[in-house]
């Protein structure tokens, strides 16, 4: 009985040597990825570290507007993608969808779906984290936007098909 006791006692001790080993590794690794965190930090303001912005904009119909009801086609995945800055590249993440009128051309927007992806990818990628790090700079993307896709689909169409391109939601970091 008494080497049953001795033993239950050693074993305590082996269990709390390892529950120190485990807890001063977790404070290890989390003192390494706190420091990290502070030493690689961003020299960009801190606003635009995170500029996660929801845009809603109603949506205005213009002169070429087709009559019917305003439709939102959403790209079926956000855009993520690298843009150079001044201090080092950034990532940046944009969901978009697409305001058509009436159900046709919901239908034509649907159908191109890997056209109208290209060509915003295509856009997109040639900005610049300076650009899109103003209201100005996303506006001006916006409208390149617009046009280039209304572009390739009267190309692919005859007409266009999409009124407006809305960046729904936008993260640079």
């Amino acid at each position: 009985m008494a080497e049953e006791a001795n033993l239950e006692i050693e074993d305590t001790g082996k269990g709390k040597k390892k529950l120190i080993i485990i807890i001063a590794a977790v404070v290890l690794i989390a003192g390494a990825a706190a420091g990290y965190f502070l030493f690689m930090g961003d020299d960009a303001p801190e606003e635009s570290l995170a500029d996660e912005t929801t845009v809603t904009e109603a949506a205005a119909p213009s002169s070429s507007a087709q009559i019917g009801s305003a439709l939102y086609v959403a790209m079926p995945r956000p855009f993520v993608f690298n843009v150079p800055g001044a201090s080092r590249d950034r990532i940046v993440q944009i969901k978009v969808q697409l305001l058509v009128r009436g159900e046709v051309n919901e239908e034509t927007a649907k159908k191109h779906i890997p056209l109208i992806e290209s060509t915003l990818l295509g856009v997109l990628s040639t900005t610049t984290a300076d650009e899109l790090g103003t209201s100005e700079g996303k506006e001006s993307v916006r409208v390149a936007a617009l046009e280039k896709v209304q572009s390739a689909l009267s190309d692919v169409e005859g007409s266009k098909v999409i009124e407006r391109v809305l960046f729904t939601g936008f993260v640079m970091q």
